[in-house]
């Protein structure tokens, strides 16, 4: 969708500044035209002067000679006086940067206030999809009008009709009158007959709208830094706008509407062990009573990880979700909402983590068999907190790879809770996509003496990334590059302490840089192959999924 806004925006922004120059060589022609006409007009005049009869010397009849002569053309084709250049491009100039200011309007509504705008649109649209937003009716004759929602408006007689030719005025005005704010409120037909919109209006649309406004998605910035992107891109370069024709923005714009309410929900996450191994929800009174007291305080919902080595324990793709079903439930019953993690890996001896679920069990007996689809460190130490992801592809799983394992998983709960989906209980799915749910390698781990600060070790040594780590080598050219490096310390090295990480040191030669750049893809091609298979697992539903970046964790909101 954000590619298909994009296709359409640039395109608006070709077909503007082609029209512009369409227009401003059709003002030249007009000019031109208006040019030849006046000239004929003179030649006209100096016909007559010369044909008229006189009493004077010849100096006269030698001066009506020169004035011919001066304003024919060659062949006789007529006769015309030329603008002068300079003018002719301050023309242009100020055509195109009024179409300029356009296009970029165009485009802002569209990027940011999600504006069901035509392609070609001018400024005619532009105002009639502000009028909508206003809850105005727009017929498409142009002829305008409060909806009943409104009621009667008394501005001392003024006229509450904004029509198409109101419409032109704006069209005609300078650059400088642009869309510099954003107004919680709507003006006064005078306002709008003066071309005095300073705002993009937000009030609720009309039921009699007769053209779909589209709703606005939700943003994942902050406010502040938000506002100032919409008034960069609404306002473009233009500052030559005085104080009077700027509205005053308020200092905090309303939040985008999440789940039916005007602030950003808050959802409280559950202990990591409301559900015990064998999927019982643990003390249901007693969770009952911190839900009645959540839901007193106007919490909107709540978070709970769904255990992949809780439901899947046993045996493949034999799932148990009764201690879930029954906590749903209860949660539905409140009113509240749920935001479901889909949890792949192991909870136990991270920070944080005070009760210890491991993988599934069948999933421990093959590691103990083939303990390579866990990640390996240079000094062949397993890390069973998550599998690795050269298996991504890899049938050892019983016969599945480990995508099609989280594939049956994702579409096993979504069939299971189907009704939870139905009615909005469930309003957002969290991916895990590997340790801590992270999107990130397990190059910390605490349980082989990690401690901050240490820079880690690289994860790489299992025999299906080192195959990956082999032909990508070979596809380089350089089958000697399939190997880690030797010279990037241990777990506690500081970056000075080694040779690869050091100021100089080998991340920044060809092999260096070759080994960061696979490693670094690795990562997010499984991040990227997880997440489409939630997609489609998840149809319509928000997905969430967690990245570390340097210390700190992000949440990251896709929409689908």
């Amino acid at each position: 969708m954000a590619t298909d806004m994009q296709r359409l925006i640039g395109t608006s922004e070709e077909d503007d500044e082609e029209e512009m120059d369409m227009d401003v060589k059709e003002e030249d022609d007009d000019e031109e035209e208006n040019g030849e006409k006046h000239g004929r007009r003179q030649v006209m005049v100096g016909v007559d002067v010369c044909t008229a009869p006189s009493s004077s010397n010849n100096n006269q009849f030698q001066h009506q000679q020169e004035i011919q002569e001066q304003a024919g053309t060659p062949g006789g084709g007529g006769v015309r006086r030329s603008r002068p250049l300079e003018e002719k491009e301050r023309t242009k100039l100020r055509e195109r940067h009024r179409r300029a200011i356009t296009a970029r309007i165009l485009a802002g509504l569209r990027r940011h206030g999600n504006y069901n705008l035509r392609v070609r649109a001018d400024i005619n649209d532009v105002i009639a999809a502000l009028a909508r937003e206003a809850g105005w009716v727009v017929l498409p004759d142009g002829t305008t009008f409060p909806s009943r929602s409104q009621g009667s408006r008394t501005a001392g007689g003024a006229s509450s009709m904004v029509t198409s030719s109101s419409s032109h005025m704006v069209s005609q005005q300078t650059p400088s009158t642009s869309l510099r704010g954003v107004s919680s409120g709507y003006r006064s037909s005078v306002e709008y007959n003066t071309c005095q919109m300073k705002g993009v209006f937000m009030p609720t649309p009309s039921p009699y709208d007769l053209s779909p406004i589209a709703q606005s998605q939700p943003s994942l910035v902050e406010d502040g830094r938000e506002q100032t992107e919409i008034q960069s891109h609404i306002g473009g370069p233009v500052d030559a706008v005085s104080d009077k024709q700027i509205a005053d923005v308020p200092p905090k714009l309303p939040e985008r509407d999440f789940s039916g309410t005007p602030y950003v929900p808050v959802y409280v996450m559950l202990p990591l062990g409301v559900i015990n191994l064998k999927c019982e929800l643990i003390d249901p009174d007693g969770l009952l009573k911190q839900l009645r007291v959540l839901k007193s305080i106007n919490v909107d919902g709540v978070m709970v990880d769904c255990w992949w080595g809780i439901v899947e324990a046993h045996t493949p793709q034999d799932y148990n979700w009764n201690g879930y079903k029954k906590l749903f439930q209860m949660v539905s019953e409140l009113k509240l909402k749920l935001q479901v993690v889909m949890s792949f890996h192991e909870c136990g001896g991270n920070v944080g983590d005070d009760v210890c679920i491991p993988l599934p069990h069948w999933v421990a007996e093959i590691g103990r068999i083939n303990p390579h689809i866990f990640f390996t460190d240079r000094e062949g130490r397993r890390n069973p907190e998550c599998l690795s992801w050269g298996i991504d592809k890899e049938r050892v799983l019983r016969g599945r790879t480990a995508l099609e394992v989280y594939f049956d998983y994702m579409r096993s709960f979504r069939v299971e809770f189907d009704e939870f989906f139905q009615n909005g209980v469930i309003s957002m799915v969290v991916v895990g996509l590997g340790p801590c749910g992270e999107l990130r390698y397990p190059s910390c781990p605490v349980k082989h003496g990690w401690r901050y600060p240490g820079i880690g070790e690289f994860q790489c040594y299992d025999q299906y990334l080192l195959k990956n780590l082999r032909k990508a080598s070979e596809a380089r050219g350089h089958s000697f590059w399939a190997r880690g490096p030797d010279n990037a310390g241990s777990y506690n090295s500081r970056p000075h302490e080694t040779g690869f990480f050091c100021d100089g040191g080998d991340y920044n030669g060809y092999y260096g840089r070759f080994f960061l750049n696979w490693y670094s893809q690795v990562l997010v091609d499984h991040g990227d192959r997880v997440l489409s298979l939630a997609k489609l697992a998840f149809e319509g539903t928000c997905i969430g999924a967690k990245v570390f970046t340097g210390g700190t964790r992000q949440l990251v909101m896709l929409l689908s």
